[in-house]
């Protein structure tokens, strides 16, 4: 029996372009076993947000998923039908939005949101679905939750509005729950409560996660696996003890310099050079090669592919395969 609850292969989501498909997510593996806390990291545009929406099949129009296979506990997502997808959304995987403002609707109250969802997918009556509305916002720890389930989304703080995205995802005690940046716009200390809320009630119900953020330090705290992504394609996959001690793509470095941790007495913040290049101007070869200072002749005419180096730790760069290593060091 696999312990793996969700697993992702050749994912990819594509938008019609001038000369052809644009693929905002490419190719992508990912796995997420049960109970664990995946990071998925990497610039703003870089398809983090894209990947999450594909999984949920949520993929705006008029994109697409153009290839690949999302399999959820053994079963095939991607093709599925809009009504097994329905299904599928609330009872088995929710996602926790970027922006509460724009997720919660403004006309109706949380409490009332909330209890919507629970109803459409159980049996259950109105003052029942009410009454876990306001259990779900309790857990939360929103103070006097009866009181605060009768409030609109405007009435309610940046944190409290997250807090209730939270509640009304594990309302449902789902088995998969994407975060799309949770503590995003939240000063420091609002955003530590949230993310330890978060790991706490992961814990309590045992459901697997995919923390998507460009803060590495909210991985760090909070993951036991992390993925980074650019371009859409995965770059760089490790444990995160693994990742943080030895990261071996040069964009993995790029991200990790610009932690504050390692930044403490520098005169200068460093940076990754260059820009994010559009998806219909993309540098022939590995997409980072012309941001990549350690790019060499081949990365700009060939695109790596993703090799495991050690057990657990793949990077898609080919300063790390063999054969190339082999080659440069004859050539020296």
């Amino acid at each position: 029996m696999t312990d793996i609850l969700l697993k992702v292969r050749g994912l990819t989501t594509a938008f019609p372009g001038k000369a052809g498909p644009l693929a905002a997510v490419d190719r992508l593996d990912l796995d997420i076993k049960k109970g664990e806390i995946v990071g998925l990291v990497g610039e703003s545009g870089c398809g983090k947000s894209m990947a999450a929406l594909s999984i949920m099949g949520l993929v705006p129009p008029p994109g697409r998923i153009t290839a690949g296979s999302v399999r959820f506990g053994g079963e095939e997502m991607a093709k599925a039908s809009e009504e097994r997808l329905r299904s599928f959304r609330g009872a088995q995987a929710a996602m926790i939005f970027q922006e509460p403002m724009t997720s919660l609707n403004p006309v109706f109250t949380v409490g009332r949101q909330i209890a919507e969802g629970i109803r459409t997918h159980r049996k259950t009556g109105k003052a029942e679905a009410w009454q876990q509305a306001v259990e779900a916002l309790d857990r939360v720890g929103i103070p006097d939750a009866a009181q605060r389930a009768k409030s609109y989304p405007h009435q309610l703080s940046g944190g409290m509005r997250q807090r209730v995205m939270i509640a009304m995802a594990l309302a449902m005690q789902p088995r998969l729950l994407l975060a799309d940046e949770p503590t995003t716009a939240l000063d420091v200390t609002i955003q530590a409560q949230i993310l330890g809320l978060m790991t706490r009630l992961q814990a309590e119900i045992g459901a697997s996660v995919l923390l998507i953020t460009h803060d590495l330090a909210v991985v760090a705290q909070a993951a036991q696996r992390v993925a980074v992504m650019y371009l859409g394609r995965l770059v760089e996959q490790a444990t995160v003890e693994r990742l943080f001690a030895g990261p071996l793509h040069p964009y993995t470095l790029g991200l990790l310099d610009c932690l504050p941790s390692r930044t403490a007495g520098k005169k200068r913040l460093p940076t990754i050079g260059g820009i994010v290049p559009p998806l219909d101007a993309l540098p022939p070869g590995c997409a980072f090669s012309d941001r990549c200072p350690k790019a060499f002749d081949l990365c700009r005419r060939s695109e790596p592919a993703l090799v495991e180096v050690s057990p657990g730790h793949g990077v898609r760069c080919f300063l790390h395969h063999d054969k190339i290593r082999q080659d440069r060091r004859r050539a020296a």
